[in-house]
């Protein structure tokens, strides 16, 4: 297997003469809906850098959104897929079942947090772990209300639309949406008008479901650790269990969406464990398979049991070939102590970062955990969100070999999601270049 050199190669301006050849040929090609961040066509990728057309090599702050987390094309991985390939490619789970899906359910039921009987279901997206997770807590309660979250993202498809937050670009003219689906307010500790505990603004939330929804009503409730999409919003402490209790005391079923969060992101495999929450159904997808298209709704055995035989299913969800990606890519976390790797890289993150909110006034905050890390920019001596700042620093990075990814309901948060296996002066240049980007008043 072929490692590519571990460095940062500007050799033409970015994006180069044969990224834009391929732009050109993308644009009449394929739809308009679908955006790019940076138009840079990868060949080749591994460690922490991305190999463009034109021969650049450039630092990967995004990992495909928290995808590739254990390295592109990760050496197990690429072994583990390439058997599965030369043995089969698919036969659906639910005509010819195979060893793979019970093997990654397996791996799920003992990694997801609490030691109770636990059963799971493989998909391939996000969207579709969360659309699922609904089903089979509505299954399982009787109830069809759902409660998710301001700030809140959960996918694409109808249902997640209508669990998502924001407007522009994911919801904008696609309506009319899912109903049942009502929105409770979130710990935003930067954003809360004045300093609120995480008890008290989950007795806030609390408030509007019992109010606007009924408890009694309330199938599930859908809530990301870390919010991703919306800002990589870390709730302030005591948000989650809080929640979580009162889910339990009135039969809600408490959804993690770990989507973003799971599997050693966050510097634990899950990031409901920071607290000790014990969810009762767990989403997973992006980082589960070193890149392939997984995803799955772990939970309860008799919360996930509850839907009849026949209701659960779709023809490529567990693909054998992403199932051995997926347990390549779990051997991978446990042998390199990607958990580790991730609260080192957090630790170099935060610092770096909160030396640059100290001498740059458009830094408002600076947050996460793990390697799950983000600034948010605003306009100097105020909380106003700037997003033409933050578009205008994720350009400049841009153009000298830094992949980043901006993030935020008002488009005003600069995100850091490094591969877990980023040699750490990668790190280090990547920041460097962050620190030039960034306005100085």
């Amino acid at each position: 297997m072929t490692v590519l050199p571990q460095e940062r190669r500007v050799v033409t301006e970015i994006p180069g003469p044969r990224s834009r050849e391929l732009l050109t040929r993308r644009e009449s090609a394929v739809a308009r809906g679908l955006s790019i961040m940076l138009p840079v066509f990868v060949e080749r990728a591994g460690g922490g850098v991305l190999i463009d057309a034109d021969g650049n090599s450039l630092i990967d702050f995004g990992s495909g959104i928290a995808v590739t987390s254990v390295g592109n094309s990760a050496e197990q991985v690429a072994a583990a897929v390439a058997e599965q390939v030369r043995r089969f490619t698919h036969t659906c789970m639910m005509v010819t079942p195979y060893e793979g899906y019970l093997a990654v359910c397996e791996e799920l039921n003992a990694l997801t947090p609490g030691d109770h009987e636990k059963r799971s279901v493989l998909f391939n997206s996000g969207a579709e772990a969360v659309e699922n997770a609904v089903k089979i807590a509505r299954a399982h309660t009787g109830r069809r209300s759902v409660v998710a979250f301001d700030h809140g993202y959960h996918g694409r498809t109808n249902l997640t639309m209508a669990l998502t937050a924001k407007n522009m670009p994911y919801k904008h003219s696609f309506g009319p949406f899912a109903p049942e689906v009502y929105r409770a307010p979130v710990s935003y500790p930067f954003r809360e008008p004045l300093p609120i505990s995480g008890e008290e603004a989950a007795e806030r939330a609390i408030a509007v479901i019992d109010t606007q929804v009924g408890a009694d009503n309330t199938a599930c409730l859908v809530i990301e650790p870390i919010q991703g999409e919306g800002g990589f919003v870390v709730p302030a402490p005591g948000f989650l269990p809080r929640l979580a209790a009162y889910c339990r005391d009135n039969g809600i079923v408490f959804v993690a969406d770990e989507i973003q969060t799971g599997f050693c992101r966050t510097g634990d495999w899950f990031a409901c464990e920071h607290e000790g929450v014990v969810p009762d159904v767990v989403t997973t997808a992006k980082g589960i398979a070193g890149g392939l298209p997984l995803s799955a709704v772990t939970g309860r055995a008799e919360i996930m049991d509850a839907p009849h035989a026949g209701g659960l299913g779709g023809t490529y969800g567990g693909n054998p070939v992403a199932c051995a990606a997926a347990l390549g890519a779990i051997a991978t976390m446990r042998e390199l102590d990607l958990c580790a790797r991730a609260r080192r890289t957090g630790e170099l993150l935060l610092t770096r970062l909160r030396q640059l909110a100290d001498r740059h006034p458009v830094i408002g905050d600076v947050r996460g955990r793990g390697a799950m890390v983000a600034i948010e920019l605003v306009h100097p001596g105020t909380k106003q969100p700037n997003p033409i700042a933050t578009q205008a620093a994720a350009k400049a990075c841009h153009a000298e070999g830094l992949v980043v990814l901006t993030a935020g309901t008002f488009g005003n948060v600069l995100r850091f999601l490094p591969p877990l296996v980023i040699p750490e002066d990668l790190l280090a240049q990547g920041l460097d270049i962050v620190a030039k980007a960034l306005p100085t008043d």
